[in-house]
């Protein structure tokens, strides 16, 4: 049974070593942000088994892994587009958009998780969500200084 079965959490650093050669290998993995996206999944993957237990948790767990899931998946798309595209700063709007929102849910979710695991997540959400805004705004830099 994996660590992540066992609902323990491993550091970034251990959880990166458990990650696919195949996925690292992708050009969206050299980004700053997605690796903390999946990461951050996979730890939202073991809270929302702990929110579906609890009754009134079951709708806080649905939402909490759909946004979470959107900040990677988001990126993903992105990527696929061209990171020349426009289409590029859209999904990555919309991935900063999702992650604002998860943080809502882990905020909601405050009444059955524990304040310091809410704590803990809120913080890794923060670091991306200043990632995204970091790089959007380094992007339309970039783009104003084109014109």
């Amino acid at each position: 049974m994996s660590a992540l079965e066992q609902n323990t959490a491993l550091s970034f650093e251990e959880w990166s070593v458990t990650v696919p050669d195949v996925v690292k290998k992708g050009p969206v993995w050299q980004s700053l942000t997605y690796p903390k996206a999946l990461y951050l999944y996979d730890l939202a993957w073991q809270d929302c088994q702990v929110l579906w237990k609890a009754p009134l948790g079951r709708a806080l767990a649905d939402q909490l892994i759909r946004s979470i899931g959107s900040v990677s998946a988001n990126l993903e798309e992105g990527f696929g587009r061209g990171v020349q595209s426009k289409a590029y700063d859209q999904f990555l709007r919309y991935s900063l958009g999702s992650a604002r929102e998860a943080a809502g849910w882990y905020y909601r979710s405050r009444h059955i998780l524990s304040t310091e695991l809410m704590e803990l997540r809120l913080s890794l959400l923060e670091e991306i969500i200043s990632l995204l805004v970091s790089t959007l705004k380094r992007r339309q830099t970039a783009q104003t200084h084109k014109t």
